[in-house]
């Protein structure tokens, strides 16, 4: 007989339906204490997901449920069922654990998905080698194969084990950056640029240090990351020199706070909002809509015009020429009038207009105004200048000269020889 076959044959005993009334209460209870927990929840939580029973908390409970009452129903029965729902509930605990803070921390990382699908088939694997019996086999068989690493000889079982826990230890320290950047640094520090190089760092030492704690519990000797600390080193002395100096420009932006989330700044010819400040690049975003990536190097080493920092007034200017012989004051008091008109533009300072040159082509005028919101455009608002000039001068008649341009040619005379 197999072991199949055994398990069939255990599933059939007489103490299988109450077992099977139990699994079943075990599991209402778990929703009910869920649904009690959750009704005034967040949306989309590691411990609930979207809804009661694709979080966390739903298997968690329904394990702690089905194992006392496994515990409490074998004094007296066989417990055949109730035992194979242990493994499935475990293996759904951890598959909701690694899908629920992937989903929150890296909503976008087409390799999350990847992660948890890879993660979900291992875990139901162990599940199905733990419910017909083989989960001991298969872990022996793990063991008796190994191989050299350096003086420490390593088995298949020991790097399985490695990995597995250091994922878990990984995605814990995920999880804990996470809760700590939404609960307490959202509250504590209201500036976005800080609050996202300190949620970075948060994230990047828990990592570490969840990873040096996975390794250690597995009998990693951590001695030997000092060579591999030393080769980075060396490394980032030769080849990794821009991406370095990218690394440390970021913390020094971000630190400093020189530049922001939503300023508009200019980059050599580049003018946009900045969007996002990462580690290494800036992502800047034009009122057309086109990105731009700049390395956070240059940010230091160039000159960047931030025009979005303490005094956010920007000025524009609209240049135009009338026929000789109008009325300039007239003309100056139409500018300024058309300009104040158009909602965006300042009252302080208010709209300037000058009588600027005696051009060719008439009299040359400038119109000065201030806006105060440079990250909203500034062609439009220029557009919406120009426009409102245009009726107020064609209103009173006046006529907009287009610029001239004088062409002179003069003939030359062959001369015949004497």
């Amino acid at each position: 007989m197999t072991d199949l076959d055994k398990l069939i044959r255990n599933l059939t005993h007489p103490g299988a339906p109450t077992e099977v009334a139990v699994l079943l209460g075990c599991l209402v209870a778990a929703y009910g204490l869920c649904w009690l927990a959750g009704r005034k929840r967040a949306n989309d939580t590691v411990w609930f997901g979207r809804g009661l029973v694709d979080g966390l908390l739903f298997p968690l409970l329904a394990l702690v449920l089905v194992y006392t009452a496994h515990r409490v129903l074998a004094s007296y029965q066989r417990v055949e069922v109730l035992k194979i729902a242990v493994p499935v509930l475990v293996s759904l605990a951890g598959i909701r654990l690694i899908a629920r803070v992937l989903t929150i921390v890296f909503p976008n990382w087409a390799l999350a998905r990847l992660i948890e699908r890879l993660f979900s088939w291992v875990a139901w694997a162990a599940a199905v080698l733990w419910i017909v019996g083989l989960l001991p086999t298969v872990l022996t068989e793990l063991d008796s194969i190994s191989f050299a690493f350096g003086k420490s000889q390593i088995s298949v079982l020991n790097v399985v084990q490695g990995l597995l826990s250091s994922g878990v230890v990984l995605v814990l320290a995920l999880w804990l950056s996470a809760v700590l950047e939404r609960r307490i640094l959202a509250e504590t520090v209201t500036d976005l640029s800080l609050r996202k190089v300190a949620a970075n760092a948060v994230r990047a030492a828990l990592l570490v240090v969840g990873l040096l704690f996975a390794l250690s519990a597995v009998g990693f000797d951590l001695t030997a990351l000092s060579v591999l600390g030393g080769a980075l080193g060396v490394g980032l002395g030769f080849g990794l020199q821009k991406l370095a100096a990218n690394y440390v420009s970021g913390f020094v932006i971000l630190f400093e706070r020189s530049l922001r989330i939503g300023d508009n700044v200019r980059v050599d010819t580049f003018e946009g909002v900045v969007t996002d400040i990462t580690t290494r690049y800036t992502r800047l975003r034009a009122g057309n809509g086109r990105e731009s990536i700049v390395p956070n190097e240059l940010l230091i080493t160039q000159r960047v015009e931030n025009l979005q920092q303490a005094d956010l007034q920007f000025q524009l200017q609209t240049n135009l020429s009338v026929k000789y012989g109008t009325d300039a004051q007239q003309v100056i008091d139409l500018l300024k009038t058309a300009a104040a008109s158009v909602p965006r533009i300042l009252a302080k300072p208010a709209p300037e207009a000058y009588l600027l040159n005696f051009a060719p082509e008439g009299l040359e005028f400038q119109l000065s105004y201030w806006i105060a919101d440079p990250g909203n455009g500034q062609t439009n608002v220029r557009s919406a200048v120009n426009m409102a000039v245009e009726q107020a001068l064609r209103g009173a008649g006046i006529e907009i000269r287009p610029p001239q341009r004088v062409l002179q040619m003069s003939a030359v005379l062959d001369e015949k020889p004497e």
